[in-house]
Formats: structure tokens, C-alpha cells, sequence
């Protein structure tokens, strides 16, 4: 199996609402164990291991991508 990473949701601002709406009234401790569930039912449903890492290799590398670009947003606010 190959990681589809084109647009793929048939009704994407729906799935939003959805999403934010699983977190609502939730703190973060509750909101974190929602998301691990989902993270973890998602792969159960997924199940194919090399697809998996490929998933989890493009969500490190976007977060690190957002990280360098929230610091270099703030870099010449500290100067």
C-alpha cells in the first residue's frame, strides 16, 4: 500500500468540524488521549506496516518543517 498524501476527504470541512468537535470541553490531557486513540484506530484500520512509517515519517518532518518556521517567524521579533 501506498501513502495517498493528495487531497483525499470527500467532505474535508466537515471532517474539521468533527475533529474539533471530539476535543471540545476536553482538557489537554483529554484532549492528547483523543488523539491517541484516533492516531492508533486510524493505523489499526490502515494496518499495512510500510505505510505506517511513511505516514509517521511525513507527519515528523511536517512538524519539524512547522517548528523552523514558527522559530524563524520569531527570530526577528526577539532581535
Amino acid at each position: 500500500m501506498t501513502l495517498n498524501t493528495q487531497p483525499n476527504l470527500a467532505r474535508p470541512d466537515d471532517f474539521y468540524e468533527a475533529l474539533i468537535d471530539m476535543h471540545r470541553d476536553f482538557d489537554d490531557a483529554q484532549s492528547q488521549s483523543a488523539n491517541a486513540q484516533l492516531i492508533l484506530l486510524l493505523a489499526n484500520h490502515i494496518g499495512d506496516h510500510a505505510t505506517l512509517l511513511e505516514a509517521m515519517q511525513h507527519a515528523r518532518a511536517g512538524a519539524m518543517h512547522a517548528e523552523a518556521a514558527t522559530h524563524s517567524l520569531a527570530a526577528p521579533l526577539a532581535a
